[in-house]
């Protein structure tokens, strides 16, 4: 009998979803290729899977396949060759008072209002996630695999969530929010370098960054934690400069 965490790649299905406005690129269509059931993804085979390009959201693990476009690239930061630059370097000393505590996945009702407040400032084009609370918890409270919640304080007030996979070769960094209202702020960039330093402690490798997209602004920060590798052409390898 196969032991469920022995279980291959090859016994998944892979099916492509219909056509969908792309959220990131307008005026594209969109189709993700999907990985089921999702019972069978086990954090070994999930680590394995992102080696491949895919990613998660709650329990549903999906790479883009779109019939035209081939924009969405999935990147990694490569830990031990990483060093933060001087605007890094000031965003680590700017916010060196916030405290972190490593948590399970928690439905709180402080991280849920500050998830509300966050898509309200910046992602209030419709393009994300829906806000509701069983969207929000499908989202980002639902796995099948290794996550953890991490949670940024500064003086007691909740200042930024994150979420984060622990794979076998690294950490996939799912989505973070953080409070949109503090002036001069550089909270990703801080959760980023925090992230980064976790998988140095961890002697894990990578970072992964989910997928880097030239042409969106959204996605344009990614750039900015070098040396970053693209899986390009089903290879991971250097993301050339003149791509970024």
């Amino acid at each position: 009998m196969t032991l469920l965490n022995e279980i291959p790649l090859s016994a998944l299905q892979l099916y492509l979803t219909a056509p969908y406005a792309c959220s990131y690129l307008p005026h594209r269509a969109a189709r993700s290729q999907v990985a089921t059931p999702s019972f069978l993804i086990t954090p070994r085979v999930y680590s394995e899977l992102v080696q491949r390009g895919f990613r998660r959201s709650g329990t549903f693990t999906y790479r883009p396949r779109c019939d035209t476009c081939h924009a969405c690239v999935p990147v990694r930061v490569e830990v031990a060759a990483f060093t933060p630059t001087r605007s890094q370097r000031r965003a680590l000393k700017r916010h060196h008072k916030l405290s972190v505590s490593l948590r399970p996945l928690e439905d709180h009702e402080e991280y849920y209002e500050l998830y509300q407040r966050y898509q309200a400032a910046r992602h209030n084009d419709g393009d994300l996630e829906s806000d509701s609370r069983e969207q929000y918890r499908g989202f980002l409270l639902q796995t099948h695999v290794d996550s953890m919640l991490v949670e940024f304080r500064e003086d007691g007030v909740l200042r930024m969530v994150s979420i984060i996979d622990i794979l076998s070769d690294g950490i996939s960094s799912v989505y973070t929010f953080y409070d949109p209202d503090v002036a001069h702020a550089s909270y990703g960039t801080y959760n980023v370098l925090w992230q980064i330093d976790l998988c140095r402690k961890l002697l894990l490798p990578y970072l992964y960054l989910g997928y880097w997209i030239k042409e969106s602004r959204k996605m344009a920060y990614k750039s900015n934690f070098a040396p970053l590798q693209g899986l390009l052409q089903g290879v991971w390898q250097p993301l050339p400069e003149e791509q970024t």
